[in-house]
């Protein structure tokens, strides 16, 4: 069986919502569980921080990559199996892209939707056709669906720009439909 790789962008900051963070951590127990690997941003913070640690502590495997500048400002993590420090952020992103079977996104700040919409952007293009799945903890990613939404209504995108993004609201869903979609 190959190994599958679950790359997560997620928020460097916990949020105020107590249930994001317990969403992170569900998720790295549940990669775990699923023996995939998850690939991270490597920081020791936040969500990321907190979805690494559940998946390492759950014994899951975790490939942590991070850009030189952010190894301070994010703690970043060194007792992963595999660790890479890039040059930039954009090659951090190619990174944990290309080592990665389907992209996960978890509430987040400008990060994370820079993430999200280069790697939507890129299956739009059809560079790529690996699942991309919003967890929509608590409606967090509501208003980014509407505003999906009103890009296809004001005719800047095709009405297929949402079939390349999965919504699910629960881990249990995510593991499900991420489960389906890499066998």
């Amino acid at each position: 069986m190959t190994l599958r790789s679950v790359c997560v962008f997620c928020g460097a900051h916990a949020g105020r919502n107590p249930a994001y963070e317990a969403e992170a951590k569900a998720l790295g127990q549940g990669l775990a569980d699923e023996g995939w690997r998850l690939v991270f941003g490597a920081g020791d913070v936040g969500l990321m921080g907190a979805v690494a640690r559940a998946a390492r502590a759950a014994g899951g495997d975790t490939l942590a990559v991070i850009p030189a500048h952010l190894v301070r400002r994010e703690a970043g993590r060194s007792d992963t199996a595999a660790h890479i420090v890039t040059e930039t952020m954009h090659e951090r992103k190619k990174v944990m892209f290309m080592n990665s079977d389907a992209i996960v996104v978890l509430p987040g700040g400008a990060g994370s939707l820079d993430e999200f919409f280069e790697v939507l952007t890129w299956r739009q293009l059809g560079l790529h056709a690996k699942p991309v799945v919003l967890l929509d903890t608590d409606g967090y990613w509501r208003p980014l669906i509407a505003l999906l939404d009103h890009v296809i209504a004001e005719g800047f995108a095709d009405a297929s720009l949402r079939d390349y993004i999965t919504v699910c609201t629960t881990v249990s869903e995510l593991r499900a439909n991420l489960r389906a979609a890499l066998s």
